[in-house]
């Protein structure tokens, strides 16, 4: 299958490009500006609204994870506009190109982020589950309502809810590591907030399975079976490193650089997101446990 993947160089980007040409699939990067001589990718420009759509005729399926960091700086006024503008618009540029095509794909997978149910304690929470209204849960609700066109015009879409991504070369797993690896990691908060989260091997895997399994639509949490709490995680990553974990971290230096609502928000609530969509079609997870996970991550053998 051809699959065009936006923000293909990102985090787990870069790692769905190798994991799908290791599976036979040709993986086509979205790339603002021109495209290199030689390079399997497309031009578009999501800001101005345009695309190479005569590019994606016959196109096997699209994976769209491009987007505004959201955790990486303060949410002031600009940047929430930011966040939420570089999702809803780059999302209906590509819904409305594909439903416009006279070949479109199969399967449009969408991103979007366990952040929809914003925080509900030990509640658990299915695909079923109704949304939250902080302000990733406004956004992940935008987000994927702007996959309508797609929809409406007949092509498989799913809207995947992904969780915290555990692997080595970047999202939460490496801004914390260091400070573990010292020593002075630790719970947030109380810590009783739970943490869904998911391997790098399994995003990919559940990305590629959801391409490839026609019985799969709507919105899918990547997540795996068992969430954790934040003090359950610490431990277990302080254990993993042979460090102590028993200082809390500080908050206010967090506030004070990021702003109280982004702590709250994406450090201190708690979503316990079961992947349901994926575990009733028969998908298995390679790491079920937040320790395989974070052993592969830092490629640690088992004990």
């Amino acid at each position: 299958m051809e699959v065009l993947i936006t923000g293909g160089t990102g985090f787990i980007g870069t790692a769905l490009t190798s994991a799908l040409r290791a599976a036979g699939h040709r993986p086509i990067t979205a790339v603002r500006g021109r495209v290199p001589a030689g390079v399997d990718a497309i031009a578009w420009d999501p800001a101005a609204g345009t695309i190479d759509a005569s590019a994606l005729e016959g196109i096997g399926g699209v994976v769209h994870l491009a987007g505004a960091g959201i955790g990486d700086r303060r949410w002031t006024a600009a940047r929430r506009q930011l966040i939420v503008d570089s999702r809803t618009r780059s999302t209906e540029l590509l819904a409305s190109t594909l439903a416009a095509l006279r070949d479109p794909p199969d399967v449009f997978v969408s991103g979007s982020a366990v952040g929809y149910y914003g925080d509900r304690g030990a509640e658990e929470l299915s695909e079923r589950s109704g949304p939250g209204d902080d302000f990733t849960a406004r956004l992940c609700v935008q987000w994927e309502a702007a996959t309508r066109a797609a929809a409406d015009a007949g092509i498989r879409v799913s809207t995947i809810r992904t969780g915290i991504v555990l692997g080595a070369h970047g999202g939460m797993l490496r801004r914390i590591v260091t400070p573990f690896r010292f020593g002075v990691g630790g719970r947030l908060g109380t810590g009783r907030q739970f943490l869904s989260w998911i391997s790098m091997a399994d995003e990919t895997r559940a990305i590629r399975y959801i391409l490839e399994h026609p019985d799969i639509a709507g919105p899918a949490n990547l997540t795996a079976p068992d969430p954790v709490t934040n003090a359950e995680f610490t431990t277990a990553l302080g254990h993993l490193l042979r460090r102590p974990t028993i200082l809390p971290t500080p908050l206010t230096p967090l506030r004070a650089v990021y702003g109280t609502e982004l702590v709250e928000t994406l450090l201190l609530a708690s979503q316990r997101a079961v992947p349901h969509a994926l575990t009733s079609t028969g998908f298995e997870f390679q790491h079920r446990t937040v320790d395989a996970a974070l052993r592969a991550a830092l490629q640690r053998p088992p004990e």
